[in-house]
C-alpha cells in the first residue's frame, strides 16, 4: 500500500480495512484509488494471481466492463457539440441499412429508452417470458470466450428479437444501445471507434494505459488475474478469464484501463474540460426508473446528506472475473476508482460486488471529515 500527502501535508485516511474485508468476503483482489481535497490514497489487497503471494499491482490494467459506456457517451456528445449528431435525430437517419424504428433517437440510446433487446445474455419480458441472447455467462460463454463478434452482427441479432417496449415508453438497460452508438460514431466520423477514442479522449488526456483492445485476447502489461466459477456436467469448475475476447461488448464494455486513468478521465470529464457545460449538464441529468436515474452514460445516485448528497458513477463487470468502480461527486473533485477481481470462492459475485461497492462508498464519501483512520 502507498499513501500520498494532501496539500496540507496530512496523510489521507487509509481505507485498508475496507479493501481487506472485500477480499475476506471471497474476492481474489482489490486495487483502489481515492482522490479528494486531502490528496490521494492508493492501495491493494489480496492476490494478483491464485497460488502466488504478490498483491495486485496498483498500476495494473483490468477489464472495465460497462464503465466503457461513459467513454462512449462522451464521444457521442463531442460529436453532438460539433453538430455532427443530433440528440433527437432518428438513429435510422445515420444508419439506414439497419431498418431501425424511426422513433428511436440518439438520446434514447444513451438513456436506455429505445426498447431494443439486449443481445448480451438476453431479456425477460414483462409477461415473464425469457428470450435468450448471446451467452455472456456459464459454460457456453466459457467455451466461446475467444470468439470474435462484429458490432453490426450484435445489433442485427438484437433487432431479430422483439423490442421490450415502444421507443421512449419505458427504460431498460441494454448493451445494444451502446453498440449502436459505436456504429453511429464510426458512420459520422469515417473512422473506427478505437481511432476516435484514441484521438478524442485517450491521447488528449494522457490515458496511456487505456485501450480498446478489439480482438486482442490478453491484457497487456501488469495486471491481476480474474477467475470465473461455473458448472460443467454438474461439477463446479474455475477458469482464469484474464484472457478473453471483448468484442462481445463492442462499445458497451470492451475497454481495458487502470485506476489512475479512470480517475483522470472521470475527474476531467466532470470538471468540465471535455464537454460544453450544456451537454455535461445533460449527461448528469437523471432520467427514468432504473433504480436511480440514468443520464448519458452515468448513473446519478442520491446518497443522502451524510454522504455528500449526490454521486455519479458507471461501474462495470466484464464477463467472468472483473469488476470496475468509477464513482465521483458531480464536480469530479472527489473520486473513487477501483478494480475487484473474483477468485475461486463459492460466492454470489454480483451480490458481493454490490456489497463491496456500498462499503467503499460509505468509507470514502460518507462523513469523511468525522472519521479517523479507516
Amino acid at each position: 500500500m502507498t499513501v500520498s500527502k494532501g496539500a496540507a501535508g496530512q496523510a489521507h485516511p487509509e481505507p485498508k480495512k475496507a479493501i481487506q474485508d472485500i477480499v475476506d468476503s471471497g474476492f481474489a483482489g482489490v486495487q483502489l484509488r481515492v482522490h479528494d481535497e486531502r490528496g490521494e490514497w492508493v492501495g491493494s489487497a489480496g492476490l494478483r494471481k491464485l497460488g502466488e503471494a504478490a498483491k495486485p499491482p496498483t498500476n495494473g490494467r483490468f477489464l472495465t466492463g460497462s464503465t466503457t459506456k461513459t467513454f462512449t457517451a462522451t464521444l457521442v456528445l463531442q460529436l453532438v457539440a460539433e453538430g455532427k449528431i443530433g440528440l433527437d435525430t432518428p438513429v435510422a437517419d445515420y444508419l439506414p441499412e439497419l431498418a431501425l424504428d424511426r422513433r428511436i433517437t440518439v438520446r434514447m440510446l444513451l438513456q436506455h429508452t429505445s426498447g431494443l433487446f439486449n443481445y448480451a445474455g438476453g431479456e425477460r419480458y414483462d409477461d415473464g417470458t425469457f428470450v435468450p441472447g448471446i451467452p455472456a455467462a456459464g459454460k457456453e460463454w466459457v467455451d466461446n470466450r475467444f470468439r470474435t463478434y462484429q458490432p453490426e452482427e450484435l445489433v442485427r441479432f438484437a433487432l431479430s428479437k422483439s423490442a421490450r417496449f415502444e421507443p421512449g415508453a419505458d427504460q431498460s438497460y441494454s448493451n445494444t444501445n451502446y453498440t449502436l452508438a459505436l456504429l453511429l460514431i464510426e458512420r459520422v466520423t469515417g473512422h473506427s471507434y478505437a481511432e476516435e477514442m484514441q484521438r478524442r479522449i485517450l491521447r488528449p488526456l494522457g490515458l496511456r494505459d487505456t485501450i480498446v483492445p478489439g480482438n486482442r485476447t490478453s491484457i497487456p502489461g501488469p495486471h491481476a488475474h480474474g477467475y470465473y466459477r461455473y458448472q460443467d456436467a454438474g461439477q463446479w469448475k474455475v477458469v482464469d478469464v484474464s484472457r478473453q475476447n471483448l468484442s462481445l461488448l463492442a462499445g458497451s464494455g470492451d475497454m481495458i484501463s487502470t485506476i489512475q486513468d479512470l480517475h483522470t478521465f472521470i475527474s476531467t470529464l466532470l470538471g468540465g474540460k471535455i464537454l460544453p457545460a450544456r451537454l455535461l449538464d445533460e449527461m448528469r441529468m437523471p432520467h427514468g426508473k432504473l433504480g436511480y436515474g440514468f443520464g448519458f452514460g452515468l448513473w446519478i445516485q442520491d446518497v443522502g446528506p451524510d454522504c455528500g448528497g449526490t454521486l455519479v458513477n458507471h461501474n462495470g463487470g466484464a464477463p467472468g472475473g472483473y469488476g470496475a468502480l468509477t464513482i465521483s461527486t458531480p464536480d469530479g473533485r472527489r473520486t473513487l476508482t477501483a478494480s475487484i477481481t473474483a477468485g475461486n470462492a463459492a460466492i454470489d459475485t454480483a451480490k458481493e460486488f454490490g456489497k463491496a461497492t456500498q462499503r467503499l462508498i460509505k468509507e470514502v464519501f460518507c462523513d469523511t471529515h468525522a472519521r479517523g483512520d479507516r
